[in-house]
C-alpha cells in the first residue's frame, strides 16, 4: 500500500473524533456497537489511517447527535469572520468521491453552515437517518441533475432549482447527470 499525504484537516478530524468518543466515555468496542462502525475502522480512522467515508461519518454523528457541519467546525482550528478560499476546509469521501467544502462553518455565534458540495457523475449516496433531526437544508443546484430522496419524496433538481426541507429521517443524492452535479447548501 503506497503511503497516502494526510492534510491538517484530516488529522484534525481524526484527533476531534478520538476526543469526542473520550468525550462520551466510550470505548471503541462500545462506539463499534453503537454506531454500526467496526472497530477496526473506528481505530483506523482515529489513527488517521483511512479517511471516514459520508457514510461513516454520518454513523458517528448518529451516535453523537451531532450534525455533520459541527463536527467539521469543531475539526476547524480557526473561527474567523472572513475565510478566503484557500482557507476553506475540503473534505473527499475516499469511497464516492463526494467533495465537501465548508465556505461558511457554524461557530460559537452563528448557527447556519454554507457548504459547497460536488458529486461526480453517476453517483449515489444515502444515509437511513438523520444525524440531528430537523435541521433545516436549503439546496441550489448549480451544475448537474439530481435527484433527492427524502423519506419517500423524490424530488428531481435541474439547474438554478432549490429544494428546501427539515431532515428528519432517511435520506438519498443520487446524480442523474453524465458531470458532475454541484450545488451549495444551507444547513440551520
Amino acid at each position: 500500500m503506497s503511503e497516502k499525504h494526510i492534510t491538517d484537516f484530516e488529522k484534525s478530524l481524526a484527533l476531534r473524533l478520538k476526543a469526542l468518543r473520550n468525550e462520551n466515555g466510550l470505548t471503541l468496542d462500545e462506539l463499534a456497537k453503537k454506531s454500526g462502525v467496526s472497530k477496526a475502522t473506528l481505530h483506523r480512522i482515529e489513527k488517521c489511517d483511512v479517511s471516514p467515508t459520508t457514510s461513516v461519518l454520518g454513523k458517528l454523528c448518529a451516535s453523537y447527535n451531532l450534525p455533520l457541519s459541527f463536527l467539521m467546525m469543531q475539526a476547524e482550528k480557526k473561527v474567523r469572520p472572513l475565510i478566503s478560499r484557500e482557507e476553506q476546509s475540503v473534505w473527499v469521501d475516499p469511497s464516492t468521491g463526494y467533495k465537501r467544502t465548508s465556505v461558511s462553518p457554524p461557530s460559537e455565534y452563528l448557527g447556519c453552515e454554507v457548504v459547497e458540495c460536488e458529486l461526480p457523475a453517476h453517483t449515489f449516496m444515502s444515509s437511513e437517518k438523520a444525524p440531528v433531526l430537523n435541521l433545516e437544508h436549503h439546496v441550489y443546484l448549480l451544475n448537474g441533475e439530481l435527484e433527492i430522496t427524502i423519506g419517500s419524496d423524490v424530488y428531481q433538481l435541474s439547474e438554478g432549482d432549490c429544494l428546501r426541507y427539515k431532515l428528519s429521517g432517511s435520506h438519498a443524492f443520487k446524480v442523474l447527470s453524465a458531470y458532475p452535479a454541484i450545488f451549495i447548501m444551507v444547513i440551520l
